[in-house]
């Protein structure tokens, strides 16, 4: 009788260690789970002054990492750390960057994103706000995904009302004649210098400044916020406010990277991603008229398009119009609806 006694007595205490080392075993296993963290490199060719980029320190990392839990940290490169426009693209393509900010590279490829860049395509800044987080923004980020299968397009913020400057006098149509201007690797930008009778080169922003202080080129196209942000106002004496373009920067995401998350995961990161694309609209549109006052502060002479110089620059660039609409069958359609946004 002893001896069955010993013998469950033995079982009895087998079975609590084992169940004892089991659950700590289970514990440490959970705990580690529950631990791991995943690292979101944000790349993005702007100084941190910019609105997009300062809505990404403000919103889009504390946002993801507070309601992860810190299960999600954020690593942000600005000012083209990770690489200019194209090495960020083809970063978040090739799942080597998980997020970046771009503006157009993809246009040759997947010509609906020239929408982006339309000239004189909105009422004013609020306008586009309301075009690009609304439906049509939505609409068109997923077709994006179908071109696209290794990217998500997240949210769609502001790059800028698009201005020139120049080291040459620039305050009137007139001026444009015979001036070298730097423009993006975007059709519609090269056309509109031509159309005006400037000559177009293009260069990388990274490299944009070097160009201007050499006179390589003579002058650029960006939005005051892109001047003060790149500190465009020490090489450069004239800007003339044509607004020609108010152009946007999308919010994209590797796909191999996201589609491995949570759905909980996932949903965070797209949340923060279109809270910063509406902060980053409020501040940029609050921001234009101290922009205007800080470049003239600093020397910048400035002048705004009359009404009547806007529309000589939209018959100008009639032509590039034209070509746009006769070469891209989905743009009637598309600009006609996103002018009916109210």
């Amino acid at each position: 009788m002893k001896r069955t006694q010993r013998i469950l007595c033995a079982a009895l205490i087998g079975l609590i260690v084992g169940g004892a080392v089991f659950a700590k075993g289970g514990s440490q296993s959970g705990g580690a789970a529950a631990q791991q963290k995943v690292t979101i490199k944000v790349g993005d060719n702007w100084g941190a002054t910019h609105p997009m980029a300062a809505a990404l320190d403000t919103v889009f990392k504390p946002r993801i990492e507070q309601a992860s839990g810190g299960a999600l940290t954020v690593d942000i490169y600005h000012s083209g750390t990770l690489g200019n426009e194209a090495d960020l693209w083809n970063g978040v393509r090739n799942g080597t960057i998980e997020v970046a900010i771009v503006g157009t590279p993809m246009n040759q490829e997947y010509p609906t994103m020239l929408i982006s860049d339309w000239p004189f395509l909105y009422r004013d800044l609020n306008h586009a706000k309301k075009v690009w987080t609304g439906s049509i923004a939505e609409e068109i980020s997923k077709d994006f995904h179908q071109k696209f299968p290794t990217v998500h397009m997240l949210a769609w913020g502001p790059n800028s009302a698009r201005t020139f400057t120049s080291n040459k006098k620039l305050t009137s149509v007139d001026d444009f004649r015979g001036q070298k201007f730097r423009m993006p690797a975007n059709p519609i930008h090269v056309g509109i210098a031509e159309n005006l009778g400037a000559s177009a080169q293009v260069i990388p922003l990274g490299e944009l400044f070097s160009a201007l202080e050499t006179g390589v080129v003579d002058g650029q196209d960006n939005g005051m916020v892109t001047v003060i942000s790149e500190a465009f106002y020490e090489v450069q004496k004239y800007l003339y406010e044509t607004n020609h373009i108010i152009a946007t920067l999308e919010i994209v995401v590797s796909a191999p990277f996201y589609d491995k998350l949570t759905a909980d995961q996932q949903k965070i990161i797209a949340d923060a991603a279109k809270a910063t694309a509406e902060k980053a609209w409020d501040d940029y549109i609050k921001s234009v008229d101290s922009d205007r006052q800080f470049l003239r502060d600093k020397g910048v002479t400035v002048t705004q398009t009359s009404a009547a110089d806007q529309q000589r620059i939209i018959q100008l660039i009639q032509p590039l119009t034209d070509k746009l609409f006769t070469d891209n069958a989905w743009a009637r359609l598309l600009t006609e609806r996103i002018k009916a946004v109210q």
